[in-house]
């Protein structure tokens, strides 16, 4: 029942209205207003038999396409991450060994995305049962618990998730502890780790023991699930790198994961590096902080500054200038011409299939859940036009070599204006204003917010 308030004369008149439902005089309206035209009927055979999206495309926006790039950082390889939700994992790894290529003039180097994976799930695990002891006291409807049990681990991620992840257990080749088939094909294997670890979450809640002790044998189980679907992790491996004919350019050498990292990256990826956000749905030049938002239960919560999209271009710019690939986060699926690898708001007409508008801005969309970051790839080149503005982007995927332009995706401005989220960057590019930015204290905001997506 809603109120409206009419003034009339000087006079307030309060009329009710009561909620309708879909009458019949409704429903004859609807038809009569919708009488199918000879238009209407030759789209509705097309649709009936065909997919919309191939329908939509527009072909006047199919013109051989530019895929010249005024600055770019060279990439070496292109990753697949397979029927997993990885793409944060395959990003921020892609994104350390562009640095170490560049730097030691590789030919080409690729960090073993399972052996992170590996801990990556041990420690959401230990994430989620520890956190079900801190709110053991709350009912189980509590908007926080409830979110725990829905989401007790995943696939997906992102860059802090990273950081935290090599920094405490470092890196290994990717020969030295292959893919397996579960770690290709998550979603099967991670339903298992989900259900037993809502039997366990269940078992603390009502435990009256020790629950610090039942929590390490839990832990235990979960670690021997993880060795039969992705084996045992590395714990010492010798190395060398290699030239374009498989030759050593030097003596191998013994390493543990950890001393790899050091020796390769050797770099603080929290203390060095900012999440920045366009998050046009809260006030900008503001860090904001996502409760339980994070990979290890001792490690950093996800921490971002939100800037006007102006802003992080220029950071954007000036790291690919400087040689340096980024962390980037996007919605994907919007707008995208999978064949030419193509992001742009031109490539698919659907108003005129539907006959209807389409006008949500990216507030809008964000706030309806409409729209969020979905995928993350690695930033690595911009074309940029005679008044320094950019035209274009390119990111390498980890979609395989055959996905779209040569197994990166191409994205013009206007594009990454609507769809772009998360961009990692070395605090050196930033702005003095925006670095100082990012040391303000964040405003922390619940696990269940909007804004926790992770990358898949």
């Amino acid at each position: 029942m809603r109120k409206f308030l009419f003034v009339s004369c000087g006079l307030a008149l309060s009329v009710t209205m009561m909620a309708q439902g879909i009458s019949s005089e409704m429903l004859n309206k609807m038809k009569v207003e919708n009488k199918m035209t000879a238009s209407d009927k030759a789209i509705y055979n097309a649709m009936a038999a065909n997919n919309i999206t191939v329908l939509a495309a527009n072909q006047s926006n199919k013109i051989e396409q530019n895929t010249y790039f005024s600055n770019s950082v060279p990439s070496k390889g292109i990753t697949d991450q397979k029927s997993s939700g990885r793409c944060w994992l395959f990003t921020g790894l892609n994104v350390l060994r562009s640095k170490v290529i560049n730097q030691r003039h590789l030919e080409g180097l690729e960090f073993s995305q399972l052996y992170c994976f590996f801990y990556d799930q041990l420690e959401k695990s230990n994430l989620f049962l520890q956190a079900v002891i801190d709110t053991k006291d709350k009912p189980f409807d509590d908007k926080t618990v409830e979110w725990l049990f829905h989401n007790p681990l995943s696939d997906g991620g992102t860059y802090t998730g990273v950081a935290d992840l090599v920094m405490k257990y470092g890196l290994v080749p990717a020969g030295v502890m292959p893919e397996t088939f579960a770690s290709n094909n998550t979603s099967n294997f991670v339903s298992f780790l989900k259900r037993k670890l809502r039997e366990d979450g269940i078992t603390l809640r009502e435990s009256q023991g020790n629950l610090q002790v039942q929590k390490e044998k839990m832990l235990s189980e979960i670690y021997h699930m993880l060795t039969l679907g992705f084996g045992e992790p590395i714990t010492e491996f010798t190395w060398a790198p290699k030239d374009k004919n498989g030759k050593y350019l030097s003596a191998p050498k013994k390493y543990t994961p950890k001393s790899f990292y050091d020796e390769l990256i050797g770099d603080d990826l929290n203390e060095n590096y900012v999440m920045l956000m366009n998050d046009p749905t809260r006030p900008y030049w503001k860090t904001y902080e996502i409760e339980y938002d994070r990979h290890l239960y001792d490690g950093h919560n996800w921490k971002y500054l939100n800037l006007p999209l102006q802003d992080i271009k220029a950071a954007a710019i000036e790291s690919i200038k400087d040689s340096t690939m980024m962390y980037f986060s996007c919605d994907v699926s919007k707008e995208l011409d999978k064949t030419r690898g193509l992001l742009d708001l031109k490539n698919f007409d659907y108003e005129s299939i539907f006959g209807v508008k389409f006008g949500m801005d990216k507030r809008q969309r964000i706030i309806t859940f409409d729209s969020g970051s979905s995928h993350a790839m690695t930033l690595m080149a911009v074309d940029i036009d005679a008044e320094g503005k950019p035209i274009k982007w390119k990111v390498e995927n980890s979609w395989g070599a055959s996905y779209g332009y040569s197994g990166h995706l191409i994205m013009t401005d206007e594009w990454f204006d609507e769809y772009m989220f998360r961009l990692v960057v070395n605090k050196k590019y930033l702005s003095d204003k925006a670095r100082k930015a990012s040391e303000q204290k964040p405003v922390m905001l619940p696990c269940y917010d909007p804004m926790f997506a992770m990358e898949e």
